[in-house]
């Protein structure tokens, strides 16, 4: 079989499950199994497969058929420019999240904690993109923490991230002019209609608390007056109708300047607090 006449069989069968991706999602399995590039998949449609390529063409295909994240079948999943290894450990990295971290780009920080690190996307990105700073990242899962070491040593900045097996901030010292997390933020009742994608391959534990969604929000805000210093910032992502709530709680735990950030399609998507600086300082 050629590579065109796979990616159309794969196109096809791909369209009930990834809809309009299933040509992307096509492409990228070729790519992954092959090892051609992009280019080299758009441009050698009459190249033939070899018959080990069928076979691993075919495999990858049934696990997508199957609902597995396309991310996790590929082994690793781009945000910010940069790829990150995935696995069913680690939630798959959402482009709604560099909201997040164009925000905590936009002010100087020196030391961070990302709290619910799972892939280490967040920390791993902002110590790449800001030198000199450094950072701890937190996450009760001991295997997401695991690749999250991974990532960080894949881009360089491993000997700058701390990694810390904790339930938020237990176990956790240090204080921090910047404090992220990605939480999980999904309702109990939002969690019964995701896909299978989500349900069925990633930690339902990075994804919901239960109940209303909040209480990650509730045990951040009630440990970190020790652990954001004076002037310091909080960002953490929101799901869908919660930035009020969440705001809120901000101002209750005695931050200021608590805005509610849109992402990219203008949906409300991170909350910032800033710890309010201490008498007679500068």
């Amino acid at each position: 079989m050629t590579a065109g006449a796979w990616l159309a069989h794969a196109r096809a069968r791909l369209a009930p499950v990834a809809g309009a991706q299933a040509a992307r999602e096509a492409r990228l399995i070729l790519a992954h199994v092959t090892g051609w590039s992009a280019t080299r998949v758009a441009l050698e449609g009459g190249a033939a497969l070899t018959p080990e390529g069928l076979s691993a063409a075919e495999a990858a295909l049934a696990r997508r058929l199957a609902r597995e994240p396309l991310a996790q079948i590929l082994g690793a999943w781009g945000f910010y420019g940069r790829s990150f290894r995935v696995t069913r450990d680690t939630l798959v990295p959402r482009p709604d999240t560099e909201t997040l971290v164009d925000l905590a780009l936009a002010r100087p920080f020196e030391r961070l904690i990302d709290l619910g690190t799972g892939t280490g996307a967040i920390a791993v990105t902002l110590l790449a993109e800001r030198d000199g700073a450094t950072g701890v990242a937190s996450d009760i899962s001991a295997a997401a923490l695991a690749v999250a070491g991974e990532n960080a040593a894949a881009h360089g900045v491993a000997g700058r991230l701390r990694r810390v097996e904790a339930d938020w901030w237990d176990g956790v010292d240090g204080v921090f002019d910047l404090v992220v997390s990605n939480p999980p933020y999904v309702t109990g009742a939002e969690y019964a209609t995701l896909a299978p994608e989500v349900t069925d391959w990633e930690p339902r534990g990075a994804l919901t608390p239960g109940g209303d969604g909040l209480s990650a929000y509730r045990a951040i805000l009630d440990g970190l007056a020790p652990r954001l210093a004076p002037g310091g910032r909080c960002l953490v992502e929101i799901g869908a109708g919660q930035g009020e709530a969440v705001a809120a709680l901000f101002t209750a735990a005695g931050l200021d300047a608590v805005a509610v950030h849109p992402d990219i399609n203008g949906k409300p998507r991170v909350v910032e607090g800033w710890m309010p600086k201490r008498h007679g300082a500068g």
